[in-house]
């Protein structure tokens, strides 16, 4: 497994980094909670985690678009998203591809 960011420990993100993982075996996943950017606006529910960012690199990516990996990531989280999380933004990537 790739490597984690060690700033995205609470609940969530391990939520998501779980999820993300049986979903999709990713060969490299960084939740980023950038939660903290948001303070004080708009979907911040003052959990400290409303935000976050994700680089998901994975095998399930490949020959597929950029709209249909982020639905499949988004299809994994989808009660997350639903329930705890403001905003996610989404780099979904295959292996062999840049970040």
């Amino acid at each position: 497994m790739g490597a984690m960011n060690d700033a995205s420990t609470g609940p969530i993100a391990a939520e998501i980094t779980a999820r993300l993982t049986a979903a999709l075996a990713p060969s490299r996943l960084e939740v980023i909670n950038e939660s903290a950017l948001h303070h004080g606006h708009a979907g911040d529910d003052g959990s400290g985690e409303s935000h976050f960012r994700v680089l998901v690199e994975s095998p399930a990516f490949v020959g597929r678009s950029r709209v249909e990996r982020q639905r499949l990531v988004n299809r994994a989280l989808a009660a997350l998203l639903a329930d705890h999380v403001h905003a996610l933004a989404i780099r979904a990537i295959a292996p062999g591809e840049p970040a």
